[in-house]
C-alpha cells in the first residue's frame, strides 16, 4: 500500500486488525507502520548484503512527517555508502557511558595514587561529574560540555543540608564561595580520566585537553617566631599529648600531616637521624629519605617509650592496628589558644621552608627536604631568599666600600 505520505494522510490512516505499512510514493523503503494499538511510527525497510531490514526512525507526532522524511533520505544515503544504520545504531547503544568510564578509572587508576589523592578524586567524581553525566555517552562529551561543568564547579555550591533540620539554626547557612582551584583540580583529573579513555579504546580523542584554567593565588602563610611561640606554649600544655606530638613533628621535619599520622617506627634511623618515607605513604609516590633533627630523633625515642610494644606507629589510633585519625577537633582548639586563627596545619609545612631560607638553604635543598618533584612548587618560597641575599651582598659592599679621606686644611 502506497500513498504520499502528509500530516493528513498519517492522521487519517485508520488501525486495523493487524499492523501495516503505508508506503510514500516519494522516498522509497520509507513508510509509516500502524500498529494494533493505535501508535504510529515512521519507519525505513532497505536492503543491505541481500537482507532486508527494518529500521525505526520515530513514532508520531514527535516526529513530523517531513522531519522523518529528511532522516529517511540520508538513511538511504549511508546505506548507498555500504554503512548499516542498524548496526550503528546497536553500536552507540552499547557504547560506555561516563558512569562505566567512571567506575574503571575508580578501579584501575587510583589505586596507583596515595590514599589521599585517590579518596579526593574519587569523591570529585561521585559528587560533582557522575550526577551531571553519568548516563551521557564517553564519546558524546565535548570540550564545551567539560568547561560548562568546571565553570559550574568554579562557582562552588551551598552546603549539603537537610531538608528539615532537626535543630533550630542559630543562623542561616552560608552562601557559597567560589572554588576555582577546585575546579583546576577537577580539569586535571578529568584530563587523565580520557586520557585513559583513549587507550581503553572508548573514544578517538580527549575533551579536557586543554581545559580553560583558573587563576590560582597561592597561599603564604608564615608563622612568625612570636607565633611560634605561642603555639609550642598551647602544645606544652594541652593533655591530648599525641595530639600535639602530631604538630611538633609536623613543625620539625616540614613532613605533610598524613606522612606523620601514619609514620610507623621502622621508618627512622635515630642513630644517623634518617627517616625514610615508603612510596605508599608520599604524595609523590616515591620513597623520600631526608635527614631529621636532634628535636625530631628525641620526639620519636620518647614516642616508642609511650606506644606499646608490637605496635608499629608512632600514634596509634583508637583503632587495633590502624594509626590516629586527622586532629579536626584538636587544631581548631590549638588555633584558639595560639591566637593563630587563620593558620592550618599545612601551613606549618610552609613555615618550615621559610626558616630554611632564613638560615641560607637554597631552593633545591628545600625541593628535596620537602619531597617536591618539580622546581615550580619549591619557587613559590624564592622570595624569601632576598633576605640572606641582600646580608650578602651588604657584607661585599661594606668590604669594598671606598675608605673616605678627610680633607684637612692647607699645611702653609
Amino acid at each position: 500500500m502506497k500513498a504520499k505520505l502528509s500530516e493528513r494522510v498519517v492522521k487519517a490512516a485508520e488501525i486495523g486488525s493487524r499492523k501495516y505499512v503505508l508506503f510514500d510514493e516519494d522516498t522509497p523503503g520509507f513508510g509509516l507502520c500502524v500498529y494494533t494499538t493505535g501508535r504510529k511510527g515512521f519507519v525505513l525497510i532497505y536492503r543491505i548484503a541481500g537482507q532486508q531490514k527494518r529500521f525505526t526512525i520515530g513514532v508520531w507526532p514527535t516526529w513530523s512527517v517531513t522531519a522523518a522524511r529528511d532522516e529517511a533520505k540520508r538513511l538511504i544515503r549511508e546505506i548507498d555508502r555500504g554503512e548499516d544504520p542498524l548496526d550503528t545504531r546497536k553500536a552507540a547503544r552499547g557504547a560506555p557511558t561516563v558512569k562505566e568510564l567512571a567506575e574503571r578509572f575508580i578501579e584501575e587508576h587510583l589505586p596507583k595514587l596515595a590514599k589521599t589523592n585517590a579518596s579526593d578524586q574519587k569523591s570529585m567524581l561521585e559528587k560533582l561529574v557522575l550526577p551531571e553525566w553519568k548516563n551521557r555517552k564517553v564519546a558524546d562529551i565535548t570540550p564545551t560540555d567539560v568547561d560548562r561543568l568546571l565553570t559550574k564547579i568554579a562557582a562552588g555550591r551551598a552546603r549539603p543540608s537537610k531538608k528539615k533540620p532537626t535543630q533550630k539554626r542559630r543562623k542561616k547557612l552560608a552562601p557559597p564561595k567560589p572554588t576555582p582551584v577546585r575546579a583546576n583540580r577537577a580539569g586535571e583529573m578529568l584530563r587523565k580520566m580520557f586520557n585513559l579513555a583513549m587507550l581503553w579504546k572508548m573514544r578517538p580523542d580527549n575533551p579536557a585537553f586543554g581545559f580553560r584554567r583558573r587563576p590560582e593565588v597561592a597561599r603564604d602563610r608564615f608563622l612568625s617566631f612570636e607565633e611560634i611561640e605561642r603555639l609550642a606554649n598551647a602544645l606544652a600544655v594541652d593533655e591530648d599529648q599525641r595530639a600535639a606530638s602530631i604538630i611538633r613533628l609536623c613543625m620539625l621535619t616540614g613532613a605533610r600531616l598524613g606522612e606523620v599520622r601514619t609514620a610507623t617506627f621502622d621508618q627512622f634511623n635515630l642513630d644517623l637521624a634518617i627517616w625514610t618515607k615508603q612510596a605508599a605513604y608520599t604524595k609523590q609516590r616515591r620513597i623520600h629519605r631526608v635527614p631529621i633533627s636532634h628535636e625530631a630523633v628525641a620526639l620519636i625515642r620518647l614516642r616508642r617509650e609511650i606506644v606499646p610494644k608490637g605496635c608499629p606507629f608512632l600514634f596509634p589510633g583508637d583503632v587495633p592496628d590502624q594509626p590516629v585519625g586527622d586532629p579536626k577537633r584538636f587544631w581548631p582548639k590549638m588555633q584558639k589558644v595560639a591566637q593563630i586563627p587563620d593558620v592550618r596545619i599545612h601551613d606549618l609545612r610552609h613555615t618550615f621552608a621559610s626558616l630554611l631560607v632564613s638560615g641560607g638553604a637554597s631552593l633545591e635543598m628545600i625541593g628535596r627536604l620537602l619531597g617536591h618533584t618539580q622546581i615550580g612548587t619549591t619557587q613559590r618560597y624564592a622570595h624569601l631568599i632576598d633576605a640572606p641575599l641582600r646580608a650578602g651582598v651588604n657584607a661585599v659592599g661594606e668590604m669594598l666600600k671606598p675608605r673616605l679621606r678627610v680633607v684637612g686644611g692647607s699645611s702653609t
